[in-house]
């Protein structure tokens, strides 16, 4: 065989069309995060649906038919891409965490908080797959188009008083996975909306302690009992809030001041007891269930309620 060396114009060439090629890649990139940053908008809490969700009865999944397309990677739970009756596709999520992450997503939408599309199907055949019980269905509607993850620590937002409400929300969910792989930003518009895209390790009990490395002995997920069970405001000192809460980036939580805590008990305050029970109840919680969560959520927004008490005027 003989050795022909690469004419160096033919080099020449393949590099530019590699370099052309990923300075597009980048100019695309670029123009996709072009838009509003937005985690929050004032709604009319009161006149949400809860059992619908932030999807409403309109973009409920036609579940005449299913296809599978895909297995989806990554994560605690098992997810399958999935096509319903009208051709819309969704994301299947399986187990212990799709009743509390469609309940999770309700209360904190019914906030203003910007948030994923979700319903809980009771019973889901997926062809080749099985029959499984209490799937979540996440959207993956063509006209939002799902961009990089945000981080809790660099984030248009910090030092706003709805950041300060979303990272208390967390340890009001006991959301123990505050981790930058569970948030994404979605591009709606000319909007550009912060999300929580992964609530389920929600309404269970978070690590047993606050140790580095040994906060995740004790914790749980969509357990309603230790949820009820567990505490939430530990005490107020020097104009800052303290919760009971151990989980992953709880140093966020260690700026929450008594005004933040005020504006959020003040949004939460407005939720009616049927919303809440329609949140879990559109999570196809039992009765029993419901009320059990139902109560531990009262007793929360009440809890931060009278923890901000004297805030009320300065944030009036």
């Amino acid at each position: 065989m003989i050795y022909r060396p690469i004419n160096k114009l033919v080099l020449f060439v393949i590099f530019i069309s590699v370099a052309v090629g990923a300075l597009g890649q980048k100019k695309d990139d670029k123009a996709e995060m072009t838009g509003t940053p937005v985690m929050w908008e004032k709604v009319d809490t009161s006149s949400l649906d809860l059992f619908a969700g932030p999807g409403g009865d309109a973009l409920k999944p036609d579940l005449t038919s299913i296809t599978f397309i895909s297995e989806e990677k990554g994560g605690h739970s098992q997810k399958f891409k999935i096509k319903d009756g009208a051709g819309h596709t969704w994301v299947a999520k399986i187990g212990d965490e799709a009743q509390s992450e469609t309940a999770a997503v309700r209360l904190v939408w019914a906030l203003g908080y910007k948030s994923e599309i979700n319903y809980l199907v009771p019973t889901l055949t997926i062809p080749g797959k099985g029959t499984f019980n209490n799937v979540r269905l996440e959207a993956r509607g063509d006209g939002i188009k799902r961009l990089e993850t945000w981080s809790w620590k660099d984030n248009p937002f910090q030092g706003h008083r709805e950041f300060q409400g979303l990272k208390i929300m967390m340890a009001f969910l006991n959301n123990w996975d505050m981790k930058e792989a569970n948030n994404v930003i979605l591009k709606n518009g000319d909007q550009l909306q912060y999300v929580i895209s992964d609530l389920g390790v929600s309404f269970g009990k978070t690590g047993g302690n606050g140790l580095p490395l040994f906060w995740r002995i004790g914790r749980s997920r969509n357990v309603p009992d230790q949820y009820v069970e567990s505490d939430f405001v530990k005490e107020v000192k020097s104009g800052k809030i303290k919760f009971e809460f151990n989980g992953k980036n709880m140093p966020l939580l260690n700026d929450i001041t008594k005004a933040d805590g005020r504006w959020l008990a003040d949004l939460l305050l407005q939720l009616t007891d049927k919303q809440i029970q329609d949140a879990f109840r559109a999570a196809n919680y039992s009765d029993a269930e419901v009320a059990i969560l139902s109560k531990g959520v009262r007793d929360r927004i009440r809890a931060l309620d009278l923890a901000t008490q004297d805030s009320m005027a300065a944030t009036n």
